[in-house]
């Protein structure tokens, strides 16, 4: 059992590792952006002072791409300046921190999985606040384990899988990026490995995603919509540069992890299959 505190609690994410901690037999702390402010160092201090966890698991995220690009102040004080006072304040508590990142990290043109070899090259406001919030709490406190980790999807958020569900079953032709590529990644998979790497304290930076060899998003949402029995719904491709999106995004951010089976981590189960999981509890 372990005593963990999870910050961005509210979120999709977060409340997965809530529950999986929870189920683990864990004592959780749980706290959310209304009652805690990761970039308030007064307010941090406080409640490591009265919860004195032995881990930290942040959640907490300005993960609008294209907000992030219209307010980079804002970006920066939630992706990096909070991820730092997190890491300081865990390490006067002498707490292991375990903080998500991004595949946004990458620039794209890489035609391969990114691994932990290849140096960031963000082409984005988001991208660069996360990098950033990796490299300070890694600064400021040596037990930091950073999760790359992208194309999430799960349960009670908003998130691209969820809405093209939803959409499917009220039998609705959708359209999808077909030229961006990336590993999608089961929210759920996800925290019990973020747990399992608090328990295993052992830092570094790991790329976290379910195992396959990753997807266009049109791809990802045939697939879902398939296991989801949704027969008859067609998916049409569109390309990204279509959307006219303010913020770039990399076309490729397919991840793969070089430490995780060295350090006695089974591979996450392949994406469909966790679709599969997914959809059945839609």
């Amino acid at each position: 059992m372990m005593k963990i505190l999870v910050a961005g609690a509210g979120g999709m994410v977060g409340r997965a590792v809530v529950a999986h901690c929870a189920a683990r037999g864990d004592e959780v702390s749980a706290f959310g952006r209304q009652n805690l402010d990761i970039t308030d160092r007064a307010a941090v201090q406080m409640v490591f002072d009265r919860e004195r966890p032995g881990a930290v698991i942040n959640c907490a995220a300005w993960t609008n791409v294209d907000g992030c690009e219209f307010d980079p102040v804002r970006a920066y004080e939630a992706n990096a300046r909070g991820v730092e006072m997190l890491a300081r304040a865990c390490r006067v508590a002498g707490a292991m921190f375990v903080t998500i990142s991004t595949d946004y990290v990458f620039d794209g043109r890489k035609e391969g999985f990114y691994t932990q070899r290849d140096d960031p090259h963000p082409i984005s406001t988001y991208g660069i606040s996360k990098l950033c919030g990796e490299r300070a709490a890694q600064a400021a406190h040596a037990r930091t384990t950073v999760v790359r980790t992208g194309w999430i999807f799960g349960h009670g958020g908003k998130n691209f899988l969820a809405t093209v569900i939803e959409q499917a079953r009220r039998g609705e032709r959708l359209t999808a990026i077909e030229d961006m590529y990336g590993t999608p990644t089961y929210a759920d998979d996800l925290a019990a490995r973020l747990r399992d790497l608090a328990e295993l304290d052992l830092p570094g930076v790991y790329h976290i995603v379910n195992s396959g060899e990753g997807a266009s998003f049109a791809e990802f949402a045939r697939v879902a919509v398939a296991v989801s029995g949704c027969e008859g719904v067609e998916v049409d491709g569109i390309s990204a540069d279509s959307l006219h999106r303010p913020a770039p995004r990399p076309r490729n951010s397919r991840l793969r992890c070089l430490v995780s089976e060295a350090v006695g981590l089974a591979p996450l189960a392949d994406w469909r299959d966790a679709l599969r999981e997914f959809a059945a509890r839609q």
